[in-house]
């Protein structure tokens, strides 16, 4: 199973569009998680049209009718992700979203997470796996797009980060 991984794509709010190369790849997904932060319902809605597959929780910018929950889990070929926007600063993020992954799932499950805008791939001291596909639109003048692509085969994963205009 192939899955495209995108958080933070804040359009219109602070970006115009989600670029054509994201578009792409979450075309060619056989399921798309997005981490919250969409900005508009259109944003959604567009998403969800192009996607074979679409998982996604609402971000702290989303408006009400985004009416996605705050945390969701799907399991994908073996492996349960959970899926939530994250909270607070880059001190103790990954903590944060794995206590979430811990009470949600247990500690056999990959927390995918976003609102911090940095990509980010690490493992916790008991073995949770934290994502963090940084920002799908380059929402800030310093950020640069980026998304990961996963592949989940047999409860295995193996990620990479594509990096973009």
């Amino acid at each position: 199973m192939r899955l495209a991984i995108l958080s933070d794509t804040h359009v219109p709010g602070r970006a115009e569009a989600i670029p054509t190369w994201i578009e792409d790849q979450v075309r060619e997904a056989d399921i798309v998680i997005h981490a919250g932060d969409f900005d508009t319902l259109e944003t959604l809605e567009h998403l969800r049209d192009i996607s074979n597959e679409f998982v996604g929780v609402c971000g702290n910018i989303d408006p009400p009718e985004i009416n996605l929950p705050f945390v969701d889990i799907i399991e994908v070929d073996g492996l349960t992700f959970v899926v939530t926007h994250g909270t607070g600063t880059r001190t103790g993020y990954c903590s944060r979203v794995a206590d979430l992954v811990r009470d949600a799932a247990g500690t056999d499950a990959v927390g995918v997470a976003g609102h911090i805008h940095e990509v980010i791939d690490e493992e916790t001291d008991d073995g949770i796996r934290v994502l963090n596909p940084g920002t799908a639109t380059a929402a800030n003048p310093e950020d640069e797009a980026t998304m990961m692509v996963a592949t989940v085969e047999n409860g295995d994963l193996s990620v990479e980060v594509l990096r973009g205009n």
